[in-house]
C-alpha cells in the first residue's frame, strides 16, 4: 500500500462513515477505493466490511433507548440475523474469485435500485399487507423469512440492507421511524459482526487497510456527520445513488467489454 493509496484509502472511509451516519450508503465509497488501490473484489468486500463495523457498533449504542423498547419478536429477527450473516459469510468465502468479480456488477446495480427505490418498495409493501389483513402468524413468519434472505444476501455482500429491513420491519407493522432505524442497526451490526469473526477467522482481512479505514470511518461517523447534517439528505441520497450508478456502470463495462 503506497501512500496516495493510503490517503485514497483514509478519505474513503472517513466519508463512508458520515454517510452511513446520516443516509447510510457510506460502501459505494469505501468499498470502490480498495478496487481501485488493487485489491481483489472478494478481499475489498471482506475488509471493506471489517473497516466499516465498529462505526455500525457505535450507532447501536446511540440508539440503545428505542431498542430496549423493541417488540417481543426482535429475539426471532436477531437469531435469524446471526444464522443468515454466518450463511452469508460462507458462501462468500466458497465463491470463486473469478465467480465474484462476474457477480460484482449486479451486486452493485442491485444495491444501487435498492437505495433509490427501497423506501417507495417499503410503503407499497405496508400498504398491500395492510389491505390483505393477513393473520399475525402469516406476517410473523413472512417478516422472519425475508430477515433471513435478508440476512444471507448481508453476510455475502451487504449494500443496501438497511434499506430492506426498515420494509421488512414496516411489514411488521413498525411505524416509529427512529426505534426501525435503531432495530434496523442493531440487526445489520448483528449480520456483519458474525459475518467480520468469520472473515478474521479465516484470514480474509487486509489488516493495514483496515485498520486505517477504521479509524477514518469513525472520524467521518463522530465529525464528519456533523457537517454532513448541514446538507439536506435528499441532496446526499441523489450523490449517493449518482456515485453508485456510476460504479455500476463502470464495473459493468471493464468486467464485460473490456475483457
Amino acid at each position: 500500500m503506497t501512500l496516495p493509496q493510503a490517503f485514497l484509502l483514509f478519505i474513503a472511509a472517513t466519508l463512508a462513515g458520515a454517510l452511513n451516519s446520516v443516509a447510510g450508503g457510506g460502501s459505494f465509497i469505501s468499498f470502490p477505493a480498495l478496487l481501485f488501490t488493487g485489491v481483489p473484489s472478494k478481499l475489498a468486500n471482506t475488509t471493506n466490511t471489517v473497516a466499516l463495523w465498529p462505526g455500525s457498533v457505535a450507532s447501536v449504542g446511540a440508539y440503545r433507548q428505542e431498542i430496549m423498547a423493541g417488540p417481543r419478536g426482535l429475539r426471532s429477527l436477531l437469531v435469524v440475523s446471526l444464522i443468515g450473516g454466518i450463511i452469508g459469510a460462507f458462501v462468500l468465502l466458497a465463491t470463486p474469485q473469478s465467480t465474484f468479480d462476474k457477480l460484482l456488477p449486479f451486486l452493485l446495480l442491485f444495491a444501487t435500485l435498492l437505495f433509490a427505490f427501497g423506501r417507495r418498495v417499503s410503503n407499497n409493501l405496508r400498504e398491500r399487507a395492510g389491505r390483505m389483513n393477513l393473520p399475525p402468524w402469516v406476517l410473523t413468519v413472512t417478516v422472519i423469512i425475508l430477515q433471513l434472505l435478508t440476512s444471507i444476501y448481508g453476510g455475502f455482500f451487504g449494500g443496501g440492507i438497511g434499506i430492506v429491513m426498515l420494509a421488512v420491519l414496516a411489514l411488521w407493522g413498525m411505524e416509529n421511524i427512529h426505534l426501525m432505524n435503531g432495530l434496523k442497526t442493531l440487526l445489520a451490526t448483528c449480520i456483519n459482526g458474525v459475518a467480520v469473526i468469520i472473515f478474521v477467522a479465516n484470514g480474509s482481512v487486509l489488516w493495514p487497510q483496515a485498520v486505517l479505514m477504521i479509524v477514518g470511518a469513525v472520524l467521518g461517523g463522530y465529525g464528519g456527520a456533523y457537517y454532513a447534517r448541514q446538507i439536506d439528505p435528499q441532496k446526499i441520497r441523489i450523490l449517493v445513488i449518482v456515485v453508485g450508478s456510476l460504479m455500476t456502470i463502470y464495473f459493468f463495462v471493464r468486467t464485460f467489454l473490456l475483457r
